[in-house]
């Protein structure tokens, strides 16, 4: 599966916020982002890493079945879980 995130680098805490699924049928969406604030800076992949960590607790896999699939030096990314 493929989920679509925005980056909040340098945040005070590390959380996931859900994108709001009600909003599908009235805007045609058909990408909508979590967004994941982490505490690293986007520095040397330090908050790629930390993103991809969260993700893995968020749902319950390994980290290493949560890879970046694009968006290394954007704050939009494509991540894939396996």
């Amino acid at each position: 599966m493929k989920i679509f995130v925005k980056a909040k680098a340098g945040a005070k805490e590390n959380k996931i916020v859900p994108p709001d699924l009600t909003l599908w049928k009235e805007v045609d969406r058909k990408e909508e982002y979590f967004t994941v604030f982490v505490k690293e800076p986007p520095i040397a992949g330090k908050a790629n890493l930390a993103i991809a960590k969260l993700l893995a607790e968020y749902f319950k896999k390994s980290p290493r079945e949560v890879r970046l699939v694009s968006g290394a030096s954007s704050k939009r990314k494509v991540f894939e879980i396996l």
